[in-house]
């Protein structure tokens, strides 16, 4: 009897890449509630607030103008040079506007960076627990991810000392950090990221800065990697603090041997990012009072899960210095997290993230709860869990 697979139907070894479990526990979620349920959602990274309405104004605006064609690769000019005002005006770092590459999402701002300076084999150092795409797109490219476990002796942030021991074990061709982290909310501080880019410079390792959640900032400073070297790459985006996930569109600020590399890329990838988003999204840089009420509004319910979390039990997790999550060890409950947070999303109608996404080798006893959506739902949360937890 003869083989009756088709030639070429067989997935790549590159696509055997681990699911991004949050993205699971989402669809699963929607599935409960099409049957019915009442899901409490905290298990993405998802503001519930709207895109600002000067974005959605300048959007539908462009849109009764007529024709939406392509942008350059680069994207808008003048999208991209209001971001590089925006450097300016809020950390005081000169960026040209020629060295920002507008991206669709910060996902395609990874690939695009990673294709543009690494090739196959080479190691790149991320931090565990980190977020999971990062080890993902590492592993679909041919490149080889080195996980950086964070200690609380350590705020469970990267340091610099870090970085130096794991290159001398073995060389590294970068390190890809972020700051304020997902899934911990655990902030650099800027001495420290100054030490780490003045390491990698010193060592000639390319520092990726991933500067997604930068704007939600709760305790201590944020600053930004340009600030401290002119050699790293930042990656942002407009879906975090601008509530704008579903428009993808992100940016990167490169060095300047990079910029025509990427730019090749996109041109064949993309050709050019979304032109309505990129509208909207320069829109959006004049919406800061509208978009401060929605982070004063991830700072109450942070202050919520604070006190309340403790009171039903779980009472050890990290640093929530920035961003929107809570990363909890729940080990006195389950060394099953995976098992743990199914039986919490079918039983109590909670659906958070199983530490497993972010740390393969630790991530069995922790979770991460987000708590970027309304007030009402995370007080709901917090009743739901003190009535199932054991």
């Amino acid at each position: 009897m003869t083989d009756a697979r088709e030639p070429g139907l067989s997935p790549s070894l590159r696509s055997r890449v681990a699911p991004f479990i949050a993205m699971d526990v989402m669809t699963a979620a929607r599935k409960l509630e099409e049957s019915g349920a009442r899901i409490v959602h905290m298990e993405v990274g998802e503001p519930a607030a709207p895109a600002p309405r000067p974005a959605r104004e300048a959007a539908m605006r462009a849109l009764e103008a007529g024709r939406i064609g392509y942008t350059e690769a680069a994207g808008r000019p003048s999208l991209r040079a209001r971001i590089a005002r925006h450097y300016r005006e809020r950390y005081g770092a000169e960026v040209a506007a020629e060295r920002v590459v507008v991206t669709t999402g910060s996902s395609a701002g990874f690939i695009l960076a990673f294709l543009a300076m690494f090739d196959p084999g080479a190691r790149i150092a991320i931090a565990a627990p980190g977020y999971p795409a990062y080890r993902n797109i590492l592993e679909a490219l041919g490149l080889e991810a080195a996980a950086l476990p964070t200690q609380a002796a350590d705020r469970h942030v990267v340091t610099a000392a870090m970085i130096e021991a794991a290159h001398a074990q073995a060389p590294l061709a970068g390190v890809l950090l972020m700051s304020p982290a997902n899934p911990t909310g655990t902030m650099t501080s800027p001495a420290a990221l100054r030490a780490i880019c003045e390491t990698c410079d010193r060592l000639g390792v390319a520092f990726v800065s991933d500067e997604i959640y930068h704007g939600l900032c709760y305790a201590g400073e944020e600053a930004t990697a340009l600030a401290f070297s002119r050699n790293a790459v930042v990656v942002n985006s407009f879906s975090k603090y601008y509530c704008m996930t579903g428009w993808r569109i992100g940016w990167l600020v490169l060095p300047e041997p990079l910029v025509r590399p990427v730019e090749r890329l996109q041109q064949s990838f993309a050709i050019s990012v979304p032109t309505l988003a990129q509208i909207a999204a320069e829109a959006a840089f004049e919406a800061r009072e509208e978009l401060e009420a929605v982070k004063a509004g991830y700072a109450r319910n942070r202050e919520i899960l604070l006190n309340e979390l403790p009171r039903i039990g779980v009472t050890d997790f990290h640093p929530v210095d920035g961003a929107f999550y809570v990363y909890a060890d729940v080990g006195r409950f389950t060394n099953d997290s995976l098992g743990f947070c199914k039986r919490m999303l079918e039983e109590a109608g909670v659906a958070v993230t199983p530490g497993l996404d972010f740390d393969r080798e630790r991530g069995a006893r922790t979770l991460r709860l987000s708590f970027a959506g309304s007030q009402a739902d995370v007080v709901e949360a917090v009743r739901r869990l003190g009535a199932w937890l054991p």
